[in-house]
């Protein structure tokens, strides 16, 4: 089978921060949801799907979540199970982006290749703050949730002002691949390529 070319994330930033004293957190039936009355969440600029956020001022969920499904401008749910909490109106919560990670990716192992060789392609600004990483992280499972993630050995990029462009091979029968960016605080990927 010849080799194919994905684009993982074409131009991402990081975002601003959202702070506000109406957001609330809701678990109903493993649905686990975070959400405002008249704070913005989502659209242009906010947060959408795969975006990582680190979330500060609660009593009960100041964790990291992965954002899974944007509901409405208001309302997002999250991968990571949230604990039901209301705002009091009073307290400021805040939602950090921290990061996020790429659609998944079609890995060796879905096509039952035997070599499952993969070759991805980091391009970050300059601005591309010097602790913030990226990394590849591979499945095994047909239909992942977030708990089968796993990183992949040998893919982290740290980048300094220097160094914009980097690549790496990795070998595994992944059935699925991503890309994931932590501590993002400033600047943009350009693009993340993969070759499996």
């Amino acid at each position: 089978m010849a080799q194919t070319s994905t684009t993982l994330i074409s131009s991402k930033s990081h975002l601003t921060s959202i702070t506000g004293t109406d957001i609330s957190f809701t678990a109903t039936s493993g649905i686990f949801t975070i959400k405002a009355t008249s704070t913005t969440l989502t659209g242009s600029g906010k947060l959408a799907v795969g975006d990582l956020i680190t979330v500060t001022g609660t009593t009960s969920n100041n964790s990291t979540f992965t954002v899974s499904t944007v509901v409405s401008t208001l309302e997002v749910t999250v991968s990571e199970v949230v604990t039901s909490e209301n705002s009091d109106g009073s307290t400021s919560v805040t939602l950090d982006h921290v990061g996020f990670v790429s659609d998944k990716a079609k890995g060796d192992g879905y096509y039952s290749q035997p070599d499952g060789v993969h070759t991805v392609a980091y391009q970050v600004t300059a601005s591309f703050n010097s602790n913030a990483t990226i990394k590849m992280q591979g499945t095994l499972a047909t239909t992942p949730t977030e708990d089968d993630w796993f990183d992949i050995s040998g893919t982290t990029f740290t980048s300094d002002t220097s160094t914009v462009t980097s690549s790496a091979n990795f070998t595994g029968n992944y059935v699925w691949v991503r890309s994931k960016t932590q501590l993002l605080t400033a600047g943009t990927v350009n693009s993340i390529l993969l070759n499996s």
